[in-house]
Order: structure tokens, then C-alpha cells, then sequence
């Protein structure tokens, strides 16, 4: 007998997730689905990889299999929303798998597809609606899917939403969804905005935590180099000769960014592949099944990929560009050590991301290792940049982790690898020496949608 047999969840549903191995919840699992299933509000905080899905996924199902009659046209007895394309297939995918051999109806509408087609799926009613929230209001401002009879709503990596401008968007579909409903808000962190989205949305939640917000999966082990730009893709292709058949997430800035280096690695003989905002649908999808299935090992993303790519063998991650967004970098290392797995993030850190740097180490509250070079200093930045917002100086021992020639997880220092000392020489060079001179400063203005 399996915990999820002690839930007083259906026995069909217990039977699936059999069927589908999973037969022990999470702790995220644990705490949560109880109180869902007792009709409260929940609001989950959980790191990436902790199967929040299943969290809500599964008390949706139970719910849904009591509800007597059919959904009327056009209607729906309970939306998912989510922030990207790629977490909405995820989560429509699992909560099919979950409502397997049942009634229950389960859609997903997002950007990027066909909306008649999407039109259509809907006039019949559904029972779950997996949906990102553009795409949901065109469909409103349609009257194509009435939201009057939802009583169950699900606002998934509520954190992102907000990141991404949102707020707005969720208010509108708020107001339309019936008060007298269960909500329930998932996170990996806690901005301080999501106070307020908690207080609007839900009512006397339950919160329930098993891992403090920023904080990264346990067997991540975690390292930076600190490197000029011009030096960032040699650096990358080297590290990635050490693994070549493993696969690999490499997290660049902006689109155009992310798929030059994704054309520098084919050319450099690696099977790679790209998704960001300016691929189709269609593109990002296929570059994903062949990432799973392993027809091509290095996927390189804008942020777009940060959250909702469930890939249980991703062995490296690599932040070629540091995140704007602090939490994002948290997100973004979550898509290795999934499951318990170890994996390894590896950031690269240019002279003008210093202040990016300090606020993802702020964030996490840890020392990120050094790998190679130290930590910038503000003499280190090209001639006539200036720092913006942020302080680009360094004082010694900051922002560093351990101290230059790289350090272990845990601040142990490490021996030095043969040639080391030549190699962050060459990568760590002041304006005027290799790779400096040219390495002009990212502020980030372009953003992968």
C-alpha cells in the first residue's frame, strides 16, 4: 500500500498513479494535496523538480471525478494558469496522464497555435483548462470559454507570472471566476509582490513549504567563472568536450544572442539546439522532443525554458549569461538534479555582471565556488562604461565565493589544474589584453518572451 492510498483519494486515481510508478508523494505531495482535498486554500512553496504538479494536479482529478453531469458549452469547472507555453504542455500532459480512463475533459490554450482550432475544442466544455493568460483573454474577448462556472483555479509559478507582467492579466480573469472557489498559488519563490497576489486571491490558505524560497536542489553543486565576454563561448565549448554525452541547458540573455551561440556550437560539432522568442511553436516543441530524447545534447534558451521543462537527465546547466532577475537564476539551475539526481550548474560572470552576480549570491545566501579568474573589479570594466544601478566595484573577498584559483562546494579550496593560472590570466584579462577591448556591456534590453 502506497501513502497516496492513506489520502481518501479515489481508488481509480490510486490505480493510476500506480500504473504511473508514482507511488510515494513528495514532500511538497505530502503536505499539500490533504488540504486540497479537504477544499482549503493552499499556497505551495517549493523548489523546481519537487513535483508541485502532481501537488494540485492530483486534488483537481479527485475533485473533478465527484462532480456529477457534464460541463456546459463553452464552460469550465477548473483553470490552470500558467506563465509559458512550455510549463502549460507540461502540466496539460500530467493532468491527462492522471485523468486517464475518466470523463474528464482536459484542454490547453496557449500562444503560438491555431485559436479557431482552439475555439472549437472549447464549445463543448471542458472539465480542466490549462491556459497561459494572453492567450486566455483573447479567447474571453471572443466569448469563446466562459470562466462563470470555474470553481477551482490554479495560479502556477505565480512568481514568473508577476516577473512577466501579469498582474494585470489575472486581475481581469479573476474578477470573472466565482468567489465562492478553491485557489491555490505555487511558487519556488516568495517576491515580495506575492503577498499581496496571496491576499487577493486566496482565503485563509494553508501555506506549505519544503524548501526555503532561492534556495537551490540539494545536490546541485554550483561554480562561476570569472571571464570576459569575448572569451565566454571558447570557455563553454571547452567544458562541454568534458561531457559530450550528457546533456546540457546552456541559459543565454537574448534571442539573437542565444541563437548565434547555438549556430557556434553546431559549427563547433556539438548536436545543439535553440529556443526563444522568436522561434514558432512548433520549433520549440521539436527542439525539446529532441532534446529528450537525446537527438541533440545542448539545448540553448532564453528564459523562456527557465521553468516548465521537466527533463530528468539534465546533467549540466550553464548560465553563459547571468539573469537580470535574481529568483530567475534559482529556476534556472532547478532544471538539473531533478528527482534526487546530481547535477551542476556553471555560471560565466563578464565584467559588467558583477552586480548580477553579488544579487544572485544575495539571494541565495551562499558563496558561489570560483572555478577560474576573481572576482571583477570596477577598473575592470570597459573604458567609458559606467555602472548603472548597481555597484560594479569590488572590495576584496566579495562577491567571489572562494578566492581565485576555484574552490569546491562547501568553500574547500581545490588543487590547481595544470595551466590554470595561464588560463584565467588569458579569460580574466583587463581592457587592452585578450578578449577585454571588445567585450561591450549586456544590459539585458531584450528579453525572450
Amino acid at each position: 500500500m502506497s501513502d497516496f492510498d492513506m489520502m481518501d483519494l479515489p481508488p481509480q486515481l490510486v490505480a493510476r498513479l500506480n500504473d504511473m510508478g508514482l507511488k510515494d508523494p513528495t514532500p511538497i505531495q505530502k503536505q499539500a494535496i490533504p488540504h486540497a482535498l479537504n477544499g482549503r486554500d493552499v499556497m505551495g512553496l517549493a523548489q523546481t523538480g519537487t513535483g508541485k504538479t502532481a501537488a494540485f494536479g492530483v486534488p483537481l482529478v479527485a475533485q473533478m471525478l465527484e462532480l456529477e453531469g457534464r460541463p456546459a458549452p463553452r464552460s469550465v469547472r477548473g483553470l490552470v494558469l500558467a506563465p509559458t507555453r512550455e510549463l502549460a504542455t507540461q502540466i496539460s500532459v500530467n493532468l491527462r496522464a492522471f485523468a486517464e480512463r475518466t470523463p474528464i475533459k482536459v484542454a490547453m490554450v496557449v500562444g503560438g497555435q491555431s485559436i479557431n482550432n482552439q475555439i472549437k475544442r472549447l464549445e463543448r466544455g471542458v472539465d480542466l483548462l490549462v491556459a497561459t493568460p494572453g492567450r486566455l483573454l483573447d479567447l474571453m474577448d471572443r466569448r469563446a470559454v466562459r470562466l462563470e462556472e470555474a470553481t477551482f483555479l490554479v495560479l502556477d509559478e505565480a512568481d514568473q507570472m508577476l516577473d512577466m507582467g501579469f498582474i494585470h492579466d489575472l486581475r481581469k480573469i479573476a474578477n470573472v471566476i466565482p468567489k465562492e472557489r478553491q485557489t491555490m498559488l505555487f511558487s519556488a519563490t516568495m517576491p515580495k509582490q506575492m503577498n499581496e497576489l496571496a491576499q487577493s486571491y486566496l482565503r485563509s490558505p494553508m501555506r506549505v513549504e519544503v524548501s526555503p524560497p532561492g534556495k537551490a536542489a540539494d545536490k546541485v553543486t554550483q561554480e562561476v567563472h570569472f571571464i570576459a565576454k569575448a572569451e565566454k563561448a571558447g570557455l563553454l565549448i571547452e567544458l562541454l568536450d568534458g561531457h559530450r554525452e550528457e546533456r546540457a541547458l546552456v541559459f543565454g540573455r537574448t534571442k539573437h544572442g542565444s541563437e548565434k551561440l547555438m549556430k557556434t556550437l553546431v559549427k563547433a560539432g556539438y548536436a545543439a539546439g535553440s529556443i526563444h522568442g522568436n522561434k514558432s511553436q512548433g520549433q520549440r516543441d521539436r527542439a525539446i522532443a529532441a532534446f529528450k530524447s537525446g537527438e541533440i545534447k545542448v539545448l540553448v534558451a532564453t528564459d523562456v525554458a527557465a521553468r516548465g521543462l521537466d527533463i530528468p537527465d539534465v546533467k549540466h546547466v550553464y548560465n553563459y549569461d547571468l539573469p537580470n532577475v535574481p529568483d530567475n537564476y534559482v529556476h534556472r539551475i532547478g532544471r538539473t538534479a531533478r528527482a534526487g539526481k546530481d547535477g551542476a550548474a556553471v555560471a560565466f560572470c563578464a565584467p559588467d555582471e558583477m552586480g548580477e552576480f553579488r544579487a544572485i549570491q544575495k539571494t541565495m545566501g551562499i558563496s558561489i565556488p570560483v572555478a577560474s579568474g576573481r572576482a571583477w573589479e570596477a577598473a575592470d570594466l570597459p573604458e567609458g562604461t559606467k555602472p548603472k544601478g548597481r555597484n560594479r566595484g569590488r572590495g576584496r573577498g566579495q562577491g567571489g565565493g572562494a578566492q581565485a584559483g576555484g574552490g569546491r562546494p562547501g568553500g574547500q579550496p581545490q588543487a590547481a589544474k595544470p595551466g590554470a593560472g595561464r588560463r584565467r590570466r588569458r579569460r580574466g584579462g583587463k581592457p587592452g589584453g585578450p578578449g577585454g577591448s571588445g567585450a561591450k556591456p549586456s544590459r539585458g534590453g531584450q528579453h525572450a518572451a
